[in-house]
């Protein structure tokens, strides 16, 4: 009796998931991803050496030095990208891999994606942890009307006016309003918030999500005040609601 073997995987663009914290990755991603992974010999991806790991994370069989990676983050010119899709046209499976959690997602992947399905080229998603989507489904907020806003301004004034808008939107259009921060930055933006926003508006805070130190905690902004809590340098999603 032969063993049986999976099947080859279509050409296409697979957008590959990565873990958001150091949990086992069959905690958080299915057994399809690696097989997908194992096939694929071209990857686009935003930091070659986590990249790296990851993959030899998910089969440390993976010869590393048999597999081309494409560079694409912030320093990237816009005029390299469709270039990157060369084995793609040219009949090759190829990955998207971000830093963490789902490629295209508040992330430079978008933009190659953007041209893959322009040119008719097969996109396929897989399954995997967002830390958007987990932090919505564990505050208890509106799960069908929601907007990440990605990094909120710097500039004080330009924050502030952010912070007035979150909260009309959250009045007038029953909006879930989800943000990150620089993890530097997490409790100052807390007290920022607290302090900007009226009693009624509660805040979900989660953090190291699918990590060991997993909390995510909904509190109106004023419980928070009298708790605050140490996010210094901790990965941490902001959820705004009434």
């Amino acid at each position: 009796m032969t063993a049986h073997r999976q099947p080859m995987i279509e050409v296409a663009l697979y957008l590959i998931p990565v873990g958001l914290s150091d949990a086992e990755l069959d905690m958080v991603l299915p057994q399809h991803n690696i097989h997908i992974v194992r096939e694929i010999k071209h990857f686009i991806v935003e930091n070659v050496r986590t990249a790296r790991r990851f993959l030899k994370k998910c089969d440390r069989n993976i010869d590393i030095d048999l597999l081309t990676f494409y560079e694409l983050n912030r320093h990237t010119k816009p005029e390299d990208i469709p270039a990157m899709l060369k084995p793609l046209t040219g009949g090759e499976p190829m990955g998207v891999i971000s830093e963490a959690g789902c490629p295209a997602i508040a992330d430079p992947g978008a933009d190659v994606v953007a041209i893959a399905q322009s040119r008719g080229l097969k996109v396929i998603p897989l399954v995997g942890p967002s830390s958007i989507l987990m932090g919505l489904m564990g505050s208890g907020f509106n799960g069908q009307s929601f907007a990440f806003l990605g990094y909120l301004p710097i500039d004080t004034s330009q924050r502030n006016r952010k912070f007035k808008e979150m909260e009309q939107r959250i009045m007038r259009e029953n909006q879930t309003q989800i943000f990150i921060e620089t993890p530097y930055r997490n409790n100052a933006l807390v007290v920022e918030l607290c302090k900007a926003m009226p009693p009624h508006i509660k805040l979900c805070i989660a953090t190291d999500i699918t990590g060991a130190g997993e909390r995510i905690i909904t509190r109106g902004v004023k419980q928070w005040l009298n708790q605050l809590p140490d996010l210094n340098k901790v990965p941490t999603i902001f959820l705004l609601y009434k």
